[in-house]
C-alpha cells in the first residue's frame, strides 16, 4: 500500500530527553489520520519533524513516496499545516492576509478566493481579520494552510480554545476536505472523542511511544482482549495511557 506517510524508528531526542522514540507510523492516502496522546506525548514534535522545523535523531520518513531530507522542498510544497495558534494582520482584511501567503508561496491569484470558498469565508473575505470570531480565525488559518491545494494538511490541536460551535464549525469542515479535493488530514487531539467524530484511523502516542495504530473498531477489539473498558472510547484510551505510565514506573 501506498502511504502518504511513513516513518521508519523515527526518533527526535532533546539532550537527555527523548521527545519521540522509534516510531513507526502508516498514514494512507486520502484518509483523516487522528494523532491521539496526552499533552507532552510528542505529538507537536512529531509534525514539526515532516515539516522540516526539528531534524531528526533517528530513523527516516517519506511522504507522498519522498524522502526527507533528500526532497525537503518538495514536500513543503505539497504540505499545508496550521501547527499553533495562527497569527494574522489584524488590521487587513481576511483576503488580504491571505494574498500575502499567496504571493510567498508564488500562487495564481485565484488561489486566494479558492481557498476562501472551500473554508466558507467568502461572505467575510473584505472584513478585518481582528473583527473575526476565534472559529473564524481558525478557518483563516485553516485556508492559509489549504491555500494551492497541497496534498496533505496537518493540523495540530486545530479546535484548541473553541467553544462548542466552533468546534462542530472547523470539524465538519475538516471532515469534508478528503472527499472535497482528495486531500490526507493529519490531525492531533488530546481529546478522543473528537478525534472519533472525524477519522478512520489512529495513532496514539505517549512518552513518545507509538501504543497503538489502526482503526477504532481495531481499537476496541485491541482493548476488549486487553480487559479493557470497550463501551466508551474514552476510557479506553485513558486505561491504555495509565498502562503505559505505570508500565514505565516498573508497576505493570
Amino acid at each position: 500500500m501506498m502511504y502518504m506517510i511513513e516513518t521508519k524508528n523515527l526518533t527526535k531526542i532533546y539532550g537527555n530527553f527523548t521527545a519521540v522514540q522509534r516510531l513507526n507510523l502508516h498514514v494512507r492516502k486520502g484518509t483523516i489520520y487522528g494523532f491521539l496522546g496526552p499533552n507532552g506525548a510528542g505529538k507537536s514534535t512529531t509534525m514539526k519533524m515532516f515539516l522540516g522545523l526539528a531534524r531528526p535523531t533517528a530513523g527516516s520518513f517519506t511522504i507522498a513516496g519522498m524522502e526527507y531530507p533528500k526532497d525537503r522542498m518538495e514536500i513543503l510544497r505539497r504540505t499545508g499545516s496550521l501547527i499553533e495558534e495562527p497569527a494574522f494582520y489584524g488590521n487587513l482584511s481576511g483576503r488580504e492576509n491571505l494574498d500575502i501567503i499567496r504571493k510567498i508561496l508564488d500562487l495564481p491569484k485565484d488561489s486566494v478566493e479558492d481557498a476562501l470558498s472551500l473554508t466558507g469565508l467568502s461572505h467575510a473575505a473584505d472584513r478585518p481579520a481582528r473583527k473575526y470570531s476565534l472559529g473564524m480565525k481558525q478557518r483563516l488559518g485553516l485556508a492559509g494552510a489549504l491555500i494551492g491545494r497541497p496534498k496533505l494538511l496537518i493540523l495540530d490541536e486545530p479546535t484548541n480554545g473553541l467553544d462548542p460551535a466552533g468546534i462542530h464549525e472547523i470539524r465538519t469542515l475538516i471532515r469534508s476536505l478528503p472527499e472535497k479535493f482528495g486531500c490526507t488530514v493529519l490531525v492531533s487531539s488530546h481529546l478522543l472523542p473528537e478525534i472519533e467524530l472525524m477519522a478512520e484511523d489512529i495513532g496514539i502516542l505517549n512518552h513518545g511511544r507509538l501504543l497503538f495504530e489502526g482503526s477504532l473498531e481495531e481499537l476496541r477489539q485491541d482493548a476488549a482482549l486487553r480487559g479493557f473498558p470497550t463501551d466508551n472510547l474514552e476510557e479506553t484510551f485513558l486505561a491504555l495511557i495509565d498502562e503505559d505510565n505505570l508500565r514505565r514506573r516498573g508497576l505493570a
